[in-house]
């Protein structure tokens, strides 16, 4: 029985374990798919300034993007350098007179469509998730988050689901657009005939130039896609690069107001970070940039893993106060059943830490005994888990993720459990040894 409450203390701290294990890998790879690894941005752009991309924007950016992609250091590690744009714009539906504020974000297609076909992780749920929906389409299309289509009145053009009634409810009089904002749209819109493409529902995106003048451009949405979280979700507006940068820069130069970086593996980050901050003292010395690693980037991922950790450590050190006062009444009846062996072995003459290490060496021996069957059980146990296909909806998600346990491969977890439940059976042991140890010879051999 003893030996079944280590192997069970230690498959709930293994399986808890690997399933944080798994959130980790799956956390970091949503992230580095949206945002990359490291970002190279103007250095005051992330804290005062993602509302005004025309002053804090990366003007030579191209130039930027060559060296690093044909820097010796940084280029085996590379999988994708991109440029994009993002800020704040108004979108509008003017048949229908609605708007809300989005956020814009301009990208190179081609590279967002590799940015999303990293999973070093080998995780069964991002295998799927490659599809660009841009991937092939005129510059002048975009793809808006679901919240988006529903405010703007698109859920039947783009075949949005749960669209209630109050979501294409009528317009109340007097609803309608500014005379501004419709003569903007209107100069945007497209002359007679249609340009191809004049099936897919359109929107005006209004946004402040370079120069503080609004200007506006129609678009047409290729699709309305969830994008995880719905605070996201009611603002997404994406679009290729080069319609972003003409919405915000017109004929002025174009800037972007990041180049994202995304490597093989996330252990490359600290040397990848080391040859970019050299960069920037040296080759890069008069442009005012930083860099920023996905971690800062959304702080919910760390977190979300802080949290985790905690809860990992209470039920680590829960299992092991269980399996320490069992082993300790197992070791202490052990040591009473043995009493008159305790004292034949005293009497013929070994020392009293030779008893202390008998004891001590036999909760040593059950721990190691447990921490194997333990390790074994975890493994199989996580294989059943793992193909029975759980799934459960996260806080702040809409969309099921499904429930797995990423033990295997896990060798400093499992390596540290097994050696933290031997301790914790010499532990247990060392009371009723140091007991058995000093008992009287005489009284001892009475039990014989």
């Amino acid at each position: 029985m003893t030996l079944v409450a280590m192997v069970l203390g230690l498959m709930a701290v293994l399986l808890f374990g690997g399933y944080i294990a798994h959130i980790k890998y799956a956390l970091q790879t949503d992230v580095v798919t949206r945002t990359g690894h490291l970002q190279i941005q103007h250095k005051d752009y992330f804290s005062i300034g993602t509302g005004n991309p025309a002053t804090f924007g990366i003007s030579d950016y191209e130039r930027i993007l060559e060296m690093v992609r044909r820097d010796p250091v940084l280029a085996p590690m590379l999988v994708v350098a991109t440029p994009t744009l993002q800020f704040g714009a108004i979108a509008s539906n003017s048949a229908e007179s609605v708007t809300r504020t989005v956020y814009v974000t301009g990208v190179v297609v081609e590279d967002q469509k590799r940015l999303h076909e990293w999973n070093d992780y080998g995780l069964q749920e991002f295998e799927s998730k490659h599809h660009v929906t841009l991937s092939g389409t005129a510059p002048d299309t975009a793809v808006i988050g679901t919240g988006v289509a529903r405010v703007l009145q698109l859920c039947g053009p783009l075949n949005v689901p749960d669209c209630g009634p109050s979501a294409v409810a009528a317009r109340a009089p007097g609803a309608a657009l500014p005379a501004d904002i419709v003569a903007l749209a209107s100069q945007a819109k497209p002359p007679e005939p249609e340009v191809p493409g004049h099936g897919l529902p359109r929107i005006e995106v209004l946004a402040a130039n370079s120069r503080g003048a609004p200007n506006v451009a129609t678009i047409s949405v290729v699709d309305a896609e969830f994008q995880g979280v719905k605070e996201l979700d009611d603002v997404y507006v994406g679009m290729h690069l080069s319609q972003a940068q003409k919405l915000v820069f017109g004929t002025a130069p174009p800037k972007v107001t990041a180049i994202v970086l995304q490597f093989h593996h996330t252990e490359q980050i600290p040397a990848a970070r080391a040859r970019i901050e050299e960069l920037l003292r040296t080759t890069l010395e008069g442009e005012p940039l930083g860099l920023v690693d996905y971690e800062t980037l959304d702080p919910i991922y760390k977190q979300t893993l802080a949290m985790f950790a905690a809860i990992f450590g209470f039920i680590s050190v829960l299992m092991g106060a269980i399996v320490l006062f069992t082993v300790t009444n197992t070791m202490s009846m052990a040591v009473a059943e043995r009493t008159g062996e305790i004292g034949t072995l005293r009497a013929i003459g070994l020392r009293r830490s030779g008893i202390r290490a008998m004891f001590v060496g036999e909760g040593i021996v059950l721990g190691c005994i447990g921490a194997v069957l333990g390790i074994g059980a975890s493994l199989g146990m996580a294989w059943i888990i793992n193909e029975l296909g759980f799934s459960w909806t996260p806080p702040g998600r809409v969309d099921r993720v499904p429930v797995a346990v990423h033990l295997a491969g896990e060798n400093a977890l499992m390596l540290g459990s097994a050696v933290a439940l031997a301790l914790v059976a010499a532990l247990s042991a060392l009371l009723p040894a140091v007991r058995a140890s000093h008992m009287n010879i005489v009284d001892a051999l009475r039990h014989i």
